[in-house]
């Protein structure tokens, strides 16, 4: 399968293909940062291609295809440099009556076999009643409480996994003012704005030590869910209704944490382009790949929205929530 389509600029580079076979054609130990959402074990059905691994006749099929996107990301991964997964636990079905399948599990013993060290598990909260609105799940259903609350489940966190490639990290990650932005829907307390950007002893930052104790927390409480690029125009008859982009704040968090300015992102599943938009925002270069056609379509707009100074001023208007389903 060729490059059906791409658009290349000089902070990124996205790709109407697919990601194993575009992700051969790059260099060895090129790669600074991956950060993606995989097709969740057969959750969620993207397309119709018999390429997508959403489409992968069952679980284990997803995980023996999967295992090639994991190898290559290790093979461009330089040494030391980290892969973040989102993922969640993925139920059976919808009956009422189905259990939960450890995904994340999974995802971690495959990374493990392939020589990334397990570093890091983030759970990304969320809110009930949007789940149940957004899923339809009847274990999260009021009227299961009043029928038979022993069928009842959770509305399941969303969780980073973070994995980092053996070896020495040979070009450090380094803040030498600490941490200057917050993606969150916490509010900085008004007394430590003073410390924006502190150049003298890091011990007296307070304000990068605040951002860094919600950062290193295991559990992002305050993640925006609506903050998420226009993806409803990409979607097609076939589509999940629920199915939405991930989160910018988890995003810009991971470019934050484990890059450096200048560095590369790579994401394998870029849908509309969250990750790539996030890099190049962010002072970063982006790379990503798209099997599906209307995604990447979708993708070329958010990132033109965030490359094209003209409408730079109008970022925000892209992160809009009223875009939720």
């Amino acid at each position: 399968m060729a490059v059906i389509d791409q658009k290349i600029g000089d902070n990124f580079a996205i790709y109407n293909s697919d990601c194993i076979e575009t992700l051969g054609t790059l260099p060895t130990e090129s790669l600074h940062l991956s950060c993606y959402s995989p097709p969740f074990g057969g959750l969620y059905h993207y397309s119709s291609s018999e390429r997508d691994l959403s489409n992968c006749k069952d679980y284990k099929e997803f995980f023996e295809h999967y295992e090639y996107v994991v190898k290559e990301l290790f093979r461009l991964t330089f040494p030391g440099r980290i892969t973040a997964v989102h993922c969640m636990d993925v139920p059976s079905g919808n009956s009422g009556r189905d259990n939960l399948v450890d995904f994340p599990g999974d995802i971690i013993r495959l990374h493990d076999k392939l020589g990334f060290n397990y570093i890091a598990r983030y759970s990304v909260w969320k809110e009930p009643l949007g789940v149940r609105n957004r899923t339809m799940a009847k274990n999260l259903a009021h009227k299961t409480i009043v029928d038979d609350s022993s069928l009842c489940s959770v509305a399941s966190a969303d969780y980073l996994l973070v994995f980092r490639k053996k070896g020495e990290n040979k070009i450090l990650i380094s803040h030498p003012t600490g941490l200057s932005e917050y993606a969150g829907e916490r509010r900085i307390p008004q007394e430590l704005l003073k410390y924006k950007n502190w150049d003298g002893n890091q011990i007296e930052n307070r304000y990068s030590h605040w951002i860094w104790r919600q950062y290193a927390s295991a559990f992002w409480d305050d993640v925006r869910i609506g903050r998420v690029l226009p993806f409803k125009m990409a979607k097609e008859n076939e589509d999940e209704k629920h199915v939405h982009p991930l989160q910018l704040d988890v995003i810009d968090r991971c470019v934050t944490l484990w890059s450096n300015p200048g560095e590369i992102l790579l994401t394998p599943f870029m849908g509309v382009g969250s990750e790539v938009c996030s890099a190049i925002s962010n002072g970063r270069k982006g790379i990503g790949i798209e099997l599906k056609s209307s995604y990447y379509n979708q993708a070329i707009k958010n990132v033109e929205a965030v490359v094209n100074p003209k409408t730079k001023q109008n970022q925000l208007n892209i992160f809009d929530e009223s875009m939720v389903n």
